[in-house]
């Protein structure tokens, strides 16, 4: 079974201003270091198809995409609030990870692929049912488990989020549904100031202090998020793929290394193998520095094959 990777060029023409950390240059770190190490060549390549608005309308509400359309600019930015901006190519770069990430689902399902990296921007987690928030417009990881649901019939999909923030706009659009398990880790105190509370059946938030290391890290997934996963007992899992717990990135404030990466994908592959078939597909979301981006993402992958 081949390990499937998902991009599209307009990734790298999603600007929002010359300075932000949200930039192209973190796709083009990925797929140079991903080259260097001759992985590319064990990856099965695609280029992601655009969701449609119907595909999104599964989790974002019409009115929110309708007008997310109006505001995309012919030129210049628009801003959605202090951190999120659209540019010309803005529209076009959300439609294609959302369509990355449904591609990987098809993929998967169909026994085309057995696992799936999806290396688009911008990143999802952040964006709810009708906000966007924190660089993030359209929630693929979300897109991609309804769509997992809907139209391939699962009963049980579970989304790992090991992104240094927590996945709030994942779980305001999945914290009332039975059928979707949200484990996230996540900085606290720390940006978007959400889910060290919310935690419930479904919803698995694990708040870290900052400082946390591997060790630690990997104790907390087996203690917290391991015995949640075997209880769901999920047929996919999902992987908000954050590498900004890193010890290195600049916006955050975890310690975690690229083995950590690479342990953590391994965990996910055992509860893949135990319950899923194996399926998983993984989502780019946050990772800043782009050094330990590009080592931590190649350690995710190397995991995945």
């Amino acid at each position: 079974m081949t390990t499937a990777m998902i991009s599209h060029p307009d990734s790298l023409l999603h600007v929002m201003d010359g300075k932000h950390p949200e930039s192209p240059a973190r796709i083009t770190a990925i797929h140079e270091a991903l080259a260097a190490s001759g992985l590319i060549k064990q990856l099965s390549l695609y280029e992601a198809p655009a969701a449609t608005d119907t595909q999104l309308a599964r989790v974002h509400s019409p009115d929110y995409i309708a007008r997310i359309r109006q505001l995309s600019p012919p030129a210049g930015l628009v801003r959605l609030d202090a951190d999120t901006a659209m540019g010309p190519m803005t529209l076009s770069a959300c439609l294609h990870a959302s369509g990355a990430a449904i591609l990987g689902v098809d993929l998967v399902m169909s026994g085309k692929a057995q696992r799936a990296f999806c290396c688009t921007r911008p990143p999802g987690h952040h964006a709810g049912r009708s906000h966007a928030a924190g660089f993030c417009i359209f929630n693929h990881v979300a897109v991609a488990t309804a769509h997992a649901l809907g139209q391939h019939k699962l009963d049980r999909v579970a989304i790992l989020d090991f992104d240094v923030h927590h996945g709030d706009g994942t779980e305001d659009i999945f914290r009332d549904n039975s059928h979707v398990m949200l484990c996230s880790t996540f900085q606290h105190p720390f940006y978007p100031h959400r889910g060290a509370d919310t935690r419930s059946a479904n919803m698995i938030n694990v708040p870290l202090p900052a400082g946390t290391n591997g060790p630690a890290f990997r104790e907390v997934m087996e203690r917290e998020i391991a015995p949640a996963l075997a209880r769901f007992k999920p047929q996919l899992i999902m992987i908000s793929a954050g590498f900004d717990a890193h010890r290195d990135d600049p916006l955050a404030g975890l310690k975690l290394e690229a083995e950590d990466y690479s342990w953590v994908t391994a965990f996910a592959r055992k509860i893949a193998d135990q319950h899923a078939q194996g399926r998983i597909v993984s989502v780019l979301e946050g990772g800043y520095a782009l050094p330990a981006l590009a080592e931590s993402a190649v350690a995710h992958v190397r995991g995945l094959l």
